[in-house]
């Protein structure tokens, strides 16, 4: 079986951590038995971030964005990456698959000489799913489409605005599967147009052993610095516990607009010495730092999956997350090892954390439980056998 994976976020040499979560899918797709290669959506033009920072960040932004190889080849995998253009992503990113349609058509026509693939594969419907529908109906030939949904579709870009909500239904109603990343995700896209969902989990590489947990006790947050992910939960968490356990350390991995709000938060809350910054790690490190940890804490809401939950306790380190939401509470259900809190509830949060580090024994078998329930229920390889079935079942 050939399979083609279209992706907007994707590793690349410029952001090697961006969409990693679909390079570790397309590989486990492999490893399980499928031929896949990945074309990615290449937008040329700067971040936002960098047209603020005035001429020089936006031309060095451009300049690297034009830079990147068009065709790599990351893990064994072929991958492809096909330029486009399109406005502001405020209030026009419902429109990006239109934008990237033509350039997207030329690509499928191109590739399907040299590899004639029996499948499109998807991520999110908006703008990957949405341009391989509008490709197909200019030039590109018809192969069966899967589209992957990983949360934001359904949570943000169908409810941002008309445009966004009509192109979500559109590419979901074009797909002939659905998967989703978790159930309550499955019963959104449903909502929003799917006929045919499967649930498909992302996964983690399970650790040989577990580790006794480290001196001084350290919590930590993997994730982009944005508000949902609630870091300042965690901060004045950290600051109720200051007295019971005085050595106790925050570190944050991670990047995003919310970073000086959450350094000040920290000054204003007498912790700052206390937490650590690392700024976006490689995919390797910043796993080994979530390992690293004695709990990693991050009580997000709006939380479709939460791979960084499932990447800490392969490594047998128990996780908190927020009570609520789909992923978290799959993840909760599937086995022990990751304790679930309602959302921005400091004294529970709290509560649940000194629980954890005060009692080492507790401790200790809750990072075992942890890595026990990924082994059973959350691997890359039984990722890839999942979505190689998926794949049989969308062929008939």
């Amino acid at each position: 079986m050939k399979a083609l994976v279209v992706a907007e976020f994707y590793p690349s040499q410029r952001d090697p951590v961006l969409g990693i979560w679909a390079h570790r899918q397309a590989l486990a797709t492999r490893d399980a038995g499928a031929e896949v290669r990945v074309l990615v959506l290449h937008r040329l033009v700067p971040p936002r971030a960098a047209l603020a920072a005035g001429p020089a960040a936006a031309a060095n932004s451009l300049a690297s964005l034009m830079r990147e190889p068009r065709n790599q080849l990351r893990d064994g995998l072929a991958v492809t990456y096909v330029p486009y253009l399109s406005p502001p992503r405020r209030r026009s990113y419902a429109t990006w698959g239109a934008w990237a349609a033509p350039a997207l058509a030329r690509a499928l026509h191109r590739l399907r000489d040299k590899f004639a693939f029996d499948l499109i594969h998807a991520h999110n419907a908006v703008p990957a799913g949405d341009a391989v529908c509008l490709a197909a109906r200019l030039r590109s030939p018809q192969a069966p489409l899967i589209v992957s949904v990983h949360g934001g579709d359904v949570f943000y870009t169908a409810a941002v605005e008309r445009r966004g909500a009509a192109a979500v239904r559109r590419t979901l109603g074009c797909a002939r599967l659905v998967l989703a990343n978790s159930q309550g995700v499955a019963e959104l896209s449903r909502a929003h147009g799917a006929a045919d969902t499967r649930v498909v989990h992302l996964g983690a590489d399970v650790t040989a052993s577990v580790r006794g947990p480290l001196r001084p006790p350290r919590l930590i947050t993997v994730g982009h610095l944005v508000a949902r992910k609630r870091h300042a939960d965690v901060l004045r968490a950290l600051a109720v516990l200051s007295q019971r356990h005085p050595a106790l350390r925050y570190a944050i991995v991670g990047e995003g607009p919310e970073r000086v709000a959450l350094q000040g938060l920290a000054a204003r809350l007498g912790v700052l010495e206390r937490v650590d910054f690392y700024g976006q790690l490689p995919p390797a490190e910043a796993i080994e730092q979530a390992r690293r940890g004695t709990l990693l804490v991050m009580p997000s809401t709006e939380e479709a999956f939460g791979v960084a939950y499932i990447e800490a306790m392969s490594g047998g380190v128990p996780a908190i997350g927020c009570r609520g939401e789909p992923g978290p509470e799959e993840i909760a259900a599937a086995g022990d090892g990751l304790v679930l809190v309602p959302p921005g509830d400091i004294e529970r949060l709290s509560q649940r954390i000194d629980e954890l580090l005060s009692d080492p024994h507790r401790l200790r078998e809750a990072g075992q439980r942890a890595r026990a329930t990924v082994a059973a229920h959350f691997t890359w390889e039984r990722c890839g056998q999942q979505t190689l079935a998926a794949y049989e079942h969308a062929l008939g």
